[in-house]
């Protein structure tokens, strides 16, 4: 081998390709890692990474019963909070944790591209998949989407494996990374539906389809959470809600794996139609399956406005998708300058619409408003009472838990009436109820940096701490009634000063108020 090496240049060319895929690969992910070391502390603190913290701060008994009978949703993110919340973690650790499946995903996509479309094509969609939105923004966020991600990908590449080459342990080996998949997210169904068209098509064999119903039994409790959380926000096939433009929908989920800005997108998915031809046979039918299947099944779903589908809740086709537009790349530019020119260029489009998507990714928040929220946070943890009641998941609120890990528990979700007047019901004897209104939010119309001190009545107390009005009940609520009550009066307040997010906060209110009469 040392001689071909020497003497043949094809010899050489064989050997530099195979040390550059994984040279290159690493590379991806090094690069990947460190942008999510330097923006983890970039993007403000969210509701959503409260919501799961706290949930985190459950025995594991109490947080399997809150997921599974109560919130529905994403038991095996629910359960990476848990362990962070009980290992001393908080926010940062959180985000740690979703860089780490990100950064993890890196090499599983890298395999499943180079299987579908050879190492060439696979070392491309893997660095476009890593300059994308998708990736960038949820490796940072703390959420399950780097999960989502992590998992679907090894089910397919699973899947793969298992169908070219057989065996019990490979379709074992499937059968495990699908059900992390539908535990990681609701969505994860689809993915089991793309994957088991897929089976019909192309390995009609008895192991195959033993191993699909045995998934389809074994993620029972999962069906059932996830009907939990459609059963909450009200997604149905029937009558009610909205249906999902899904030309739309799927031009947005192109934009955010890519570039979204219009007069790039259109090319990109020309060029991701045209690598998607190109493809082999095999990766051809099976990245049809990956979208195709999800928008078949989304088409006569209905949702309720805070229900609509994002373009996150599609990470799964991210390397699909990557792999269609490096095999377009390759295919159209064959000269080397030319396709390194166009990468240039198309990395600048990806990194120029993560800016416009998100600025304070790359940007950071405010030091002011940085250090605001903090001090609303020391404010909070050093006056808190055990029996206090939270209203909503304010970022705010985590500040405060993080400094006091006794901080209250009891939380009012803001978006859910019948959860919220569930979670009044179950917490026996209310204690003061606490609202944070925040005009600085950049949904508010206008948003503004600061605000003066008003209470809607006597009953309340605040503080302001720059764009923050913590607003707390002089006594204890006591009674259901009297916290939705003042509940009311606090997000009538926010609407006055034009906070976006308390009109949905009244409607919620006043719908959770009637269900109580």
């Amino acid at each position: 081998m040392a001689t071909t090496t020497a003497t043949s240049p094809y010899g050489l060319r064989v050997v530099l390709a195979e040390r550059w895929f994984p040279l290159g690969v690493s590379a991806c992910a090094v690069v990947l890692g460190a942008f999510f070391l330097a923006s983890t502390s970039n993007w403000p603190p969210h509701e959503d990474e409260t919501l799961a913290l706290f949930v985190g701060r459950h025995s594991l008994g109490g947080l399997l019963h809150t997921v599974h009978t109560e919130r529905g949703g994403a038991p095996l993110h629910f359960l990476v909070a848990w362990v962070v919340t009980h290992l001393g973690g908080g926010l940062t650790a959180l985000r740690l944790a979703s860089a780490l499946f990100t950064v993890a995903s890196v090499p599983v996509l890298a395999a499943l591209s180079a299987r579908l479309a050879g190492r060439k094509v696979g070392l491309i969609a893997v660095a476009l998949a890593s300059a994308s939105w998708l990736m960038l923004f949820h490796g940072v966020y703390g959420r399950m989407y780097g999960l989502f991600l992590l998992t679907s990908a090894l089910s397919y590449l699973a899947l793969l494996v298992a169908v070219e080459r057989g065996g019990r342990g490979r379709w074992a080996l499937w059968g495990l990374a699908m059900l992390a998949t539908i535990a990681s997210h609701p969505y994860g169904a689809l993915v089991f539906a793309s994957q088991g068209v897929f089976v019909l098509a192309r390995a009609r064999t008895a192991r195959a389809f033993i191993a699909m119903a045995l998934v389809t039994l074994a993620a029972t409790p999962f069906w059932l959470t996830d009907r939990v959380l459609a059963g909450r926000f009200e997604a149905t096939v029937g009558e009610g809600g909205e249906r999902v433009p899904l030309f739309g929908y799927l031009a947005d989920v192109a934009g955010d794996a890519s570039s979204g800005f219009w007069p790039v997108l259109i090319p990109i998915i020309c060029l991701a139609l045209f690598g998607w031809w190109r493809l082999p046979r095999q990766g051809r039918f099976f990245a049809g399956c990956v979208v195709v299947v999800p928008v078949l099944l989304l088409a006569p779903a209905r949702f309720s406005q805070s229900a609509s589908p994002e373009t996150r809740h599609l990470i799964f086709m991210l390397p699909f998708f990557s792999t269609a537009l490096a095999a377009g790349l390759v295919a159209l530019f064959r000269q080397r300058v030319a396709l390194a020119s166009a990468l240039v260029l198309l990395f600048a489009a990806q990194l120029g619409w993560a800016w416009y998507r998100t600025p304070a990714l790359f940007e950071g928040e405010s030091a002011t408003r940085i250090e605001t929220r903090q001090e609303a946070s020391a404010w909070l943890a050093e006056t808190a009472r055990p029996d206090d009641v939270l209203f909503g998941y304010n970022p705010v609120f985590l500040g405060a838990w993080e400094r006091d890990r006794h901080f209250p528990d009891t939380v009012i979700p803001r978006a859910d009436a019948k959860l919220a007047l569930a979670e009044l019901r179950s917490a026996g004897s209310l204690g003061r109820g606490i609202w944070v209104l925040d005009t600085g939010d950049l949904n508010n119309t206008p948003h503004r940096s600061t605000v003066a001190l008003q209470v809607p009545s006597s009953a309340f107390e605040g503080r302001v701490f720059g764009a923050y009005l913590v607003l707390r009940s002089r006594e204890p609520t006591q009674t259901p009634a009297r916290y939705l009550t003042l509940s009311e009066s606090a997000a009538r307040l926010g609407v006055r000063l034009g906070i976006a997010a308390d009109e949905g906060n009244l409607a919620t209110i006043q719908v959770a108020e009637e269900r109580s009469r």
